[in-house]
């Protein structure tokens, strides 16, 4: 993209490209949210809504490593021996909605399945929730192949909640992507 995602403006009312996800997630019932950031960090700082006490932001040095590291840094953050489950998802997908923030986690709490994620047929999205019981998995993963790993351990009894949100699987990779999401 060139700049960092997370804090470019979206949507009609200013609010940030990180500031919604936050927003999103809160709204759907996360009890909070921790956005991990590496490159950029000043920019994702200011883009963070200065008044959501729910939410911290974490500096990930290592971000160069992939998707994996910057999850695990966010485990890391947030692992307590309390912690029962993870919710995440990427800056890519902003569009997705509440409602199915809200179907994921409450199938999890339905199901404890070690992964609950939105699904529209064959298409699996974000935001995915991880159990407690796969983030040793998640750590052992190889940082190349990342968390498909942890799926393909787990495939027999991952959950898929089936949902009617374009937005769960819409990635926001270009700028030609930003310009067709922004406006939504």
């Amino acid at each position: 993209m060139g700049q960092a995602k997370a804090a470019l403006p979206f949507g009609q009312t200013g609010e940030t490209v990180v500031a919604r996800i936050v927003r999103t997630l809160l709204e759907g019932g996360a009890p909070q949210v921790v956005v991990v950031a590496g490159a950029h960090i000043d920019a994702v700082r200011a883009a963070m809504s200065p008044h959501e006490s729910r939410a911290r932001l974490i500096e990930h040095p290592g971000w160069q490593k992939g998707q994996l590291s910057s999850l695990l840094a966010g485990l890391d953050a947030i692992d307590d021996p309390q912690l029962e489950a993870a919710l995440v998802t990427l800056v890519d997908v902003p569009l997705v909605r509440s409602a199915t923030v809200a179907g994921v986690i409450g199938m999890w709490r339905r199901t404890r399945a070690p992964i609950v994620r939105p699904a529209d047929g064959t298409r699996h999205g974000h935001p995915v929730m991880f159990d407690r019981s796969v983030f040793g998995d998640l750590r052992a993963a190889d940082p190349d192949t990342g968390a498909k790993a942890v799926f393909a351990i787990h495939r027999d009894r991952i959950v898929n909640v089936q949902v009617q949100d374009a937005g769960a699987f819409e990635d926001m990779d270009t700028p030609e992507d930003y310009a067709k999401m922004r406006i939504s």
